[in-house]
């Protein structure tokens, strides 16, 4: 069975990346990350490329490859680069992809903008990424409210980083979404450790 699912985070420097390989393990998916900034000191395409080591998936060019390691708006700003919404076409593809988003859900990508849009405009399921720190709850429920009052269609969540019970049962019984896959603090990624995620992954029904 294809999939097609977007890798949202609740902020920046997230997991979503981490997240994003695992996915694409998992389902020997594409991967496309439509906007890179930080580029090509800061490259994610080459870090899923790496740890996925998945020899089926095809790693769809992004649109917007942007210096700076600034939100997507500030980054086409320094550069002179305009971000238009209506460049973000799904890659014509066969297989399962992954796409993943730069940054939060409400990050701009323009003076009018925000990765909001591009949801809308996709129409495909998210999975969100959550990390636990000081006010993620918060961060994890307003990026949940926000979704749901767009209409955009939430598959689950994937947890990442130190344990915390209390928050995760909270929000498991705030947003009654399943957990896709629970991640761990790890020090040293390697496509061993993706893969033995990949295979912790629960799709829902």
């Amino acid at each position: 069975m294809n999939r097609k699912v977007v890798i949202a985070g609740i902020g920046t420097e997230i997991g979503k990346t981490i997240s994003s390989a695992i996915i694409v393990k998992n389902l020997q998916a594409d991967y496309w990350k439509p906007i890179q900034s930080g580029f090509p000191e800061d490259s994610d395409v080459r870090t899923v490329l790496d740890l996925s080591n998945s020899k089926d998936s095809n790693i769809h060019p992004s649109i917007y490859n942007l210096k700076a390691p600034l939100s997507p708006h500030s980054a086409a700003e320094l550069e002179g680069v305009e971000i238009i919404l209506e460049n973000f076409n799904l890659p014509d593809t066969n297989n399962s992809l992954v796409v993943e988003l730069a940054g939060g859900i409400l990050v701009p990508l323009n003076k009018k903008e925000t990765n909001l849009d591009l949801l809308k405009k996709w129409n495909l399921p998210v999975i969100l990424v959550s990390k636990t720190y000081l006010g993620s709850i918060n961060h994890t429920l307003l990026s949940f409210e926000i979704l749901k009052s767009n209409n955009i269609p939430i598959m689950g969540l994937i947890v990442n980083g130190e344990k915390n019970e209390s928050a995760q049962r909270f929000i498991s019984n705030y947003t009654h979404l399943p957990i896709i896959c629970d991640i761990n603090l790890e020090s040293n990624w390697t496509p061993e450790l993706i893969e033995n995620y990949a295979k912790s992954v629960i799709w829902p029904a």
